[in-house]
């Protein structure tokens, strides 16, 4: 019987290793799966590439794993926001590596990696910072920079609700980078709002299958004493 539901998030994040790369969705704070990434800090994995939208606001959630010092890297298209003084702190200390990736090229080199396809030409960039010591090429007149898949080893992602194979459907905005970052990655984590019985979800509602998920926990609020104790039947 398939059953990819586990008891807590600290029990889904329990093998994620040093130096691993790990993408997390979220756009903003919609989407943003705050109770995984309080797991992963509590945790413990340090020296971690992190795929994101941006770099964190405030000092909770992402800001939150970068100010615990577990992120060596960080790939993302808005690290500087309202808020984003933790990384700001870190990047100018020299304690932090970024690369900046805009953000429609960070959504298809996720794709890619999940598609399997080796690589892109796209026009974004072309002719900029960005752009420099890429290949680049002139198709039809226009410039275009060859970019790569960005392969993941765990995506922690937040979703409306789930089932216990795995599949899921978003609320809105929530959505995000959270398919394609479940396509890119080798174990998917979802925290999900609400744990459905097998066929209660439409299939032509489901956004992400189960497919891509390797473990589904049901979301307990962000700094519950009992967050990890919490039994899921």
């Amino acid at each position: 019987m398939i059953d990819k539901l586990l008891p807590s998030a600290a029990d889904a994040l329990a093998d994620i290793p040093d130096g691993a790369t790990v993408a997390v969705g979220g756009f903003g704070g919609a989407g943003m799966p705050e109770d995984l990434i309080e797991a992963l800090i509590a945790q413990g994995a340090r020296e971690l590439t992190l795929v994101s939208n941006n770099a964190g606001q405030g000092d909770t959630g992402l800001a939150a794993l970068l100010k615990a010092g577990r992120v060596r890297r960080i790939l993302c298209s808005y690290p500087r926001m309202t808020g984003s003084h933790v990384f700001e702190e870190l990047y100018r200390a020299g304690r932090i590596e970024l690369e900046i990736i805009p953000q429609g090229n960070l959504a298809e080199r996720l794709r890619a990696a999940g598609c399997g396809i080796g690589a892109f030409f796209t026009p974004t960039a072309y002719g900029t910072p960005l752009a420099e010591g890429k290949e680049t090429r002139v198709i039809d007149g226009r410039g275009y920079v060859l970019e790569y898949p960005i392969h993941v080893d765990y995506a922690l992602i937040n979703a409306e609700a789930g089932d216990r194979w795995g599949n899921l459907i978003y609320r809105k905005t929530a959505r995000n980078f959270s398919p394609v970052m479940a396509m890119a990655a080798r174990h998917t984590i979802a925290s999900v709002g609400r744990v459905c019985e097998l066929g209660e979800l439409d299939p032509e509602q489901v956004v992400t299958p189960g497919i891509f998920v390797k473990r589904i926990v049901r979301r307990t609020p962000v700094g519950s004493a009992t967050a990890d104790q919490q039994q899921v039947g």
